[in-house]
């Protein structure tokens, strides 16, 4: 049983419903009652009781709701015991962050961080996963959020958030080809795909092209290494109907009419992101960041 877990499941008790409690956690509710039967049968015990009014505890969530309480607080008593060997918080903490980032990713654990940290200074910098990897190594970046897990011991990380993507396409076009669950992959064959640099973030790139090309779709070549696919990008590509992009279902970019998201059939594409820091560092403020950026999955 992860931490999380338990605080989801302390989350769900004390809200007494699994929409509140997916507001407090800044989850899907489709994935806290993921974590919730997961524990249940990794339990083998039923520790809700549902109903149309909402959840509360069984006679085992009690038990498990004081034991998972103890566990944290103990678990927060560590922190604490260590912190004092580490370095405090304060400063500018420099953050690098993709072009495309749920909308509420960041919001909670940055006011977190300030109320915690009021003498830290958060300064975000948009760069590509590649450059966030060697600004990391650099020491000119304090932690980054990524595409791809980093390789070796020098950097530490941990995945934030699942995206199962969907696709952008001309309206008239998405009409033709779109059924009740969305848009088949295979069904952009022929289509161009509005791609990005293969240099920005390469084991991503890879993964994306080789799902794209097992369901039939020809590929061009890789996007120009300068190009930034920012979301004008995207809207102006689609528009003539003869391409497609991809997009996360909670885009930040509104749509025009002429353009349409439809999510894919059987979700085949997820974007992942990780944060990654320095595996030597001992920043407070810096910790506290990574701990509220709870891992979301799939969105």
């Amino acid at each position: 049983m992860e931490l999380r877990e338990m605080r989801a499941f302390i989350a769900v008790v004390e809200e007494g419903s699994m929409s509140a409690a997916a507001r407090r956690l800044h989850l899907s509710q489709p994935a806290l009652s993921q974590i919730a039967n997961a524990l249940e049968r990794q339990l083998g015990v039923q520790l809700l009781t549902r109903s149309t009014t909402g959840v509360r505890p069984t006679e085992a969530g009690m038990t498990l709701l004081a034991e998972a309480r103890a566990v944290l607080a103990r678990y927060d008593q560590a922190v604490a015991a260590v912190a004092r060997h580490t370095a405090a918080g304060g400063g500018v903490l420099r953050l690098g962050i993709p072009l495309e980032l749920p909308t509420d990713l960041l919001s909670q654990p940055l006011a977190e961080l300030a109320a915690a940290y009021p003498a830290s200074r958060v300064q975000a910098l948009h760069m590509s996963t590649a450059a966030q990897f060697t600004a990391l190594r650099a020491g000119e970046i304090d932690v980054g959020l990524v595409r791809e897990h980093p390789i070796g011991h020098d950097l530490d990380a941990v995945l934030v958030v699942e995206e199962r993507l969907g696709v952008l396409l001309a309206s008239d076009r998405a009409a033709k080809i779109a059924g009740p669950d969305g848009i088949r992959l295979d069904a952009l064959a022929g289509l161009e795909w509005v791609g990005f640099p293969r240099a920005g973030s390469a084991a991503w790139y890879d993964e994306l092209t080789a799902i794209l090309r097992s369901h039939g779709l020809e590929l061009g070549p890789a996007a120009p290494e300068r190009q930034a696919l920012i979301a004008e990008v995207k809207l102006a590509a689609v528009t003539a109907g003869a391409a497609f992009a991809l997009a996360p279902p909670n885009w930040s970019q509104p749509i025009p009419e002429y353009a349409t998201w439809s999510p894919l059939v059987g979700h085949p594409i997820v974007r992942r992101t990780w944060a990654a820091w320095p595996a030597s560092s001992h920043r407070r403020d810096l910790g506290h960041l990574i701990a509220s950026l709870q891992y979301r999955g799939p969105q």
